[in-house]
């Protein structure tokens, strides 16, 4: 094991997460506190976990390297569709999922069908989606540790593991919130300050587009389509456009519905907050990317040639930055992993012990049984991780669209369709999910390949639609459910305070300024050095 300045960084943070926890589980009393936080965080807290529970290791490794590669001008194509999904969510979904007092998301279907059965169904395909992305993320985390401290991986797996189990299963959403706040800020600072030591070894930020416009070994690597040549691997011009409009799209209806995001909005303070939170988690979410990925893609300039492109952003850290900054860096780099694996791990936990199993009444009791749930389910998401072989990028992009497919169609016609029925609901939800798995693994193991305008997503949401409506037509809507559906737009008497209603007016406001000196910033420091390069001004 080696001790230097970056290990000893990202340990100290470890302990620091622990130690935040662990404290924050002791005000834990009741049911709602475990799942919900009794209902009470505030937007910066929300914000936070919304940011940080998106990204991990995925978006730190498997996305920067695919910006290495060359596709940086795709993937952000993709990243401004998803910072979408945000806002859409909380106004078509999530402020709805607020309302109905639910504890999980999956609850809230069961309760919106008067079904059980859907909210098992609901819950199982969280166990299955969210563990598998808990297995990706905990492989990419521990795959760094080891690297870092340059230990075995099974050591390493058992130190991330012991980090994010020790006060996920003690404290629930309230260690998780908590947390998750810290790391956004932590890796979201270290991310900015990181852009002027990239963009200074590559001869500043003009330049570097320059640069960039006009480097032979990765033709068009900023161009709109991405890379060209004998390496583009990402298919014809209009196929890259396709794919990325697509998987944007697919990702937005992931940020708007999936559980380890809307779960969130049942924790907030008021609808205001659920708003206000989603309109400043797309900005900040978009930003962030802009900075991460046009650095990632810069470090092609000092070292073209880094295999796999996955680590190119932690090269850049051990070669480019200085020494005190690329701790910062790597320590952000595993908060981002870290706090991911808490989120999910307290969705499964919270799916197995609420939604599949039988809810306890007594408070005592149901809240121990949680805590030993949720221990046991992380032993065994220990087990599966250490003999399951690394694919961290391709489980996580699974994950993210079987939940498109399986919850995105239901859960927006569970709030806005009046003939939606629970067999509709059900029909819809299984078809999505089992579609979207058959077709991922025909492509990756059978090599079945998908035109681009047909791709596993798409077949996913129309399989959902197709079942929903076949589902619906045969079978008629209960008057529970009508109720239950009315009750939805009802407004709780609280969120007509007016000082509440100022403020969140105040945030489209805000939002769009930054929209607009985003767009200026991108038209003086990408479309002019990108348009001076082509033309040889």
């Amino acid at each position: 094991m080696k001790l230097d300045i970056y290990s000893i960084g990202v340990i100290g943070t470890f302990i620091l997460y622990i130690v935040v926890g662990s404290w924050a589980g002791r005000r834990v009393k009741t049911q709602e506190d475990y799942y919900v936080v009794g209902r009470n965080a505030p937007t910066i807290l929300i914000v936070g976990t919304l940011v940080s529970s998106f990204l991990s290791t995925v978006a730190f490794m498997g996305e920067t390297g695919f910006s290495y590669d060359g596709y940086v001008i795709p993937l952000l194509i993709i990243t401004s569709l998803n910072a979408c999904g945000y806002i859409t969510g909380a106004l078509f979904f999530g402020r709805y999922l607020r309302r109905s007092r639910a504890l999980t998301v999956p609850e809230y279907f069961g309760l919106r069908f008067n079904s059980r059965k859907l909210q098992q169904v609901a819950g199982i395909t969280t166990i299955i989606g969210i563990g598998g992305y808990l297995v990706a993320v905990t492989q990419g985390a521990s795959i760094l540790m080891a690297e870092l401290l340059g230990i075995d991986y099974w050591v390493a797996l058992l130190v991330v593991w012991f980090v994010y189990t020790s006060y996920t299963f003690y404290a629930g959403s309230p260690g998780v919130l908590i947390t998750d706040t810290i790391m956004f800020f932590f890796f979201a600072i270290v991310t900015f300050m990181a852009v002027p030591y990239i963009f200074g070894a590559t001869g500043g930020w003009s330049r570097t587009i320059g640069k960039l416009v006009n480097f032979a070994q990765k033709p068009d690597m900023i161009s709109w389509h991405g890379l060209s040549g004998a390496n583009a691997y990402m298919g014809t011009s209009t196929e890259v456009l396709a794919w990325a409009i697509t998987m944007g799209l697919v990702w937005a209806a992931v940020v708007a519905v999936s559980p380890w995001q809307s779960s969130r909005y049942l924790m907030a303070k008021s609808e205001h907050v659920t708003l206000r939170s989603a309109m400043a988690a797309g900005v900040v979410y978009m930003i962030l990317y802009l900075a991460l990925h046009f650095s990632a893609v810069a470090i092609n300039l000092v070292n073209p040639n880094i295999i796999p492109s996955e680590k190119a952003y932690i090269w850049a850290t051990y070669n480019i930055m200085p020494a005190w900054l690329g701790m910062l860096v790597l320590g952000g780099i595993m908060a981002a992993a870290i706090s991911s694996c808490c989120t999910f791990l307290s969705l499964v936990g919270f799916a197995v012990s609420r939604d599949v199993l039988s809810a306890n009444e007594d408070e005592k009791k149901a809240l121990r049984a949680s805590r030993i749930t949720m221990l046991v389910v992380g032993l065994m998401s220990l087990v599966i991780t250490y003999f399951q072989p690394p694919a961290v990028m391709w489980i996580g992009y699974l994950a993210a669209t079987v939940f498109a497919a399986s919850w995105g169609p239901m859960a927006f016609m569970s709030v806005w369709s009046k003939r939606i029925t629970s067999t509709g609901a059900m029909a819809g939800m299984i078809s999505g999910f089992l579609v979207v798995c058959i077709a991922e693994a025909l492509k990756k193991w059978a090599g079945f390949h998908f035109p681009f305008w047909f791709s596993p997503p798409i077949i996913g949401v129309l399989a959902s639609f197709l079942a929903i409506w076949i589902g619906s037509v045969f079978t008629k809507v209960t008057e529970e459910e009508k109720i239950y559906r009315q009750n939805l737009f009802v407004v709780p008497s609280e969120e007509f305070d007016p000082k509440e209603i100022a403020i969140t007016k105040r945030y489209p406001k805000f939002i769009m300024g930054i929209g607009v000196m985003t767009i200026i910033c991108l038209y003086l420091f990408y479309l002019v050095p990108f348009t001076n390069a082509i033309t040889g001004k």
